[in-house]
């Protein structure tokens, strides 16, 4: 039987939680938070925007398609690339993280995940560890660390590349640095991609950065908060990976932390 959680066990406590994904795609994660009792704050960290050829993508998706192995890197490629051609291939298919494959599940693609959900995670996976001669297609974004580039291409895939978005830095507008120029100190930040983290710091004031940095950051992995040390945070709290979910229980066992002190 499942023990029944503590009163304070997934709230929130009233503290604001900073959103730093994509512009226009915060709004489920920010339903889950006010679910959770606390009050979320969107601050985009990135903006998505789709392949600059889409033409010539939509003809090298469609060759990419008839590959052994696919490999979709986010739920942003997955969405993407749906929208320049159907997704229907009888290729092995691997997702970068739970959220991309269900991402992948609802356009009825069953998709292989790791249970570590980065790319390292995904390279342990057994149908990756040997490749000589099989055609695979990587397609998410440009940037990123190209561990999966250079892994892929080292363990022998004849590798495609199909960049079927692009990241690029935010239009933050002055609600959103006025917003952050009041942030409290008890306030949370959701951390999961370093572009965005890089992209805040460049954009932000001095002063909205001040308090941005007094914040806690929560991030998704060991690596982003080193990042997020490097940049400024003092507070670092590390989820268990990007999932919405994990994000929010970190979170929620931080608020935790302090209601039982």
């Amino acid at each position: 039987m499942q023990a029944l959680a503590t009163p304070h066990t997934n709230s929130l406590g009233g503290r604001i939680v900073v959103i730093t994904r994509p512009a226009g795609t915060a709004s489920s994660l920010a339903r889950q938070v006010r679910a959770r009792g606390g009050v979320p704050l969107s601050l985009p960290g990135l903006s998505l925007r789709g392949a600059d050829d889409p033409l010539t993508m939509r003809a090298a998706l469609a060759e990419a398609l008839r590959d052994e192995v696919l490999v979709f890197t986010s739920p942003a490629a997955v969405r993407f690339a749906a929208r320049l051609h159907p997704l229907r291939t009888a290729a092995t298919v691997l997702a970068v993280g739970q959220g991309t494959a269900r991402a992948l599940r609802r356009l009825g693609i069953a998709a292989l995940a790791p249970a570590r959900q980065d790319s390292e995670g995904l390279l342990e996976h057994p149908m990756l560890a040997n490749l000589q001669g099989r055609r695979v297609a990587l397609i998410g974004a440009p940037g990123g660390r190209g561990v999966l580039r250079e892994q892929l291409a080292a363990r022998g895939a004849q590798l495609r590349e199909l960049h079927v978005y692009r990241r690029v830095a935010p239009r933050l507008l002055r609600r959103h640095v006025a917003a952050v120029e009041q942030l409290p100190a008890s306030a949370m930040v959701l951390l999961s991609s370093a572009d965005a983290l890089d992209n805040l710091r460049k954009q932000l004031r001095p002063e909205a950065l001040n308090r941005f940095f007094a914040a806690t950051a929560i991030t998704s992995s060991e690596r982003l908060a080193e990042a997020a040390r490097g940049a400024g945070f003092k507070q670092v709290r590390i989820a268990a990976s990007a999932l919405s979910a994990d994000l929010l229980a970190e979170a929620a066992r931080y608020e935790s932390s302090f209601t039982k002190a």
